[in-house]
This record gives C-alpha cells, sequence and structure tokens, in this order.
C-alpha cells in the first residue's frame, strides 16, 4: 500500500466511523424522545447493532469516495 492509499484509508475510516457514531447517537435520542420507556440493555444492545449496521452500510460508500478524493 503507498503513501496516498493509506492516507485515504485513515481519511476513510475517520468519516465512516463518525457517520456511524452520529446514527447511533440519533437512536439514543429517539429512544429518550418518543415517550417509549426502554431497559438500558435494550438501548445498549440497539445502539451496538445500529453501529455496527451502520459501519457495513458506510464502508463500501465512503472507501472509494475517499480514495477518489485523495487520488486526484
Amino acid at each position: 500500500m503507498n503513501e496516498l492509499e493509506a492516507k485515504a484509508a485513515r481519511q476513510s475510516f475517520v468519516v465512516y466511523t463518525a457517520l456511524s457514531l452520529a446514527i447511533t447517537l440519533i437512536f439514543l435520542v429517539i429512544t429518550w424522545v418518543n415517550g417509549n420507556t426502554y431497559t438500558a440493555v435494550a438501548r445498549i444492545g440497539g445502539m451496538v447493532w445500529v453501529f455496527i449496521l451502520s459501519m457495513i452500510v458506510f464502508m463500501p460508500i465512503v472507501i472509494p469516495v475517499m480514495k477518489k478524493k485523495v487520488m486526484e
């Protein structure tokens, strides 16, 4: 892996992790605001699930975009 690819990989990691954490925070806020009472286990389990799924979704989207942006 050359220097530009490594830079793109690092930037991609930061971007898709930040997006996943943002989605997870939105999930947490929704569980507090919607009026239902959820246990801490349900909230934490849901947050882990949302984080993992959003990482799976964002990785293949963000990596090529960041690689293209860095390589230009």
